[in-house]
């Protein structure tokens, strides 16, 4: 289950020793709201293998800041050994898997 993180917790959540996934959105963002299911998909198929966490921008504007988020959905794929990367708008369920399987656990 993907697992809310705010500015308070973030470090000790991103110093993990597994890849994170960072999923940026809002309550009233349609988009997010149809990624959701999907996210929750992927956080329990990799339980244990990977983290994903949820960043409400509205809650979290000086996190959001920090990462330049301007518009949401956007993802940040953090790999243990690799550059992160962005993907903004909406992703299915097989395009996660896919950025899953071939960035954060290659």
């Amino acid at each position: 289950m993907a697992l809310e993180i705010n500015s308070q917790n973030f470090d000790t959540l991103i110093a993990g020793d597994q890849p994170v996934v960072l999923d940026f959105g809002a309550t009233w963002c349609g988009p997010c709201k149809a990624m959701a299911p999907h996210l929750e998909r992927i956080a329990e198929e990799y339980d244990g293998k990977i983290d994903v966490y949820k960043v409400d921008v509205d809650q979290e504007s000086e996190l959001s800041a920090v990462f330049n988020i301007r518009s949401v959905p956007t993802l940040l794929f953090i790999p243990m050994n690799d550059t992160p990367q962005m993907a903004t708008g909406a992703l299915s369920y097989g395009q996660l898997k896919e950025v899953v399987d071939t960035h954060l656990l290659k």
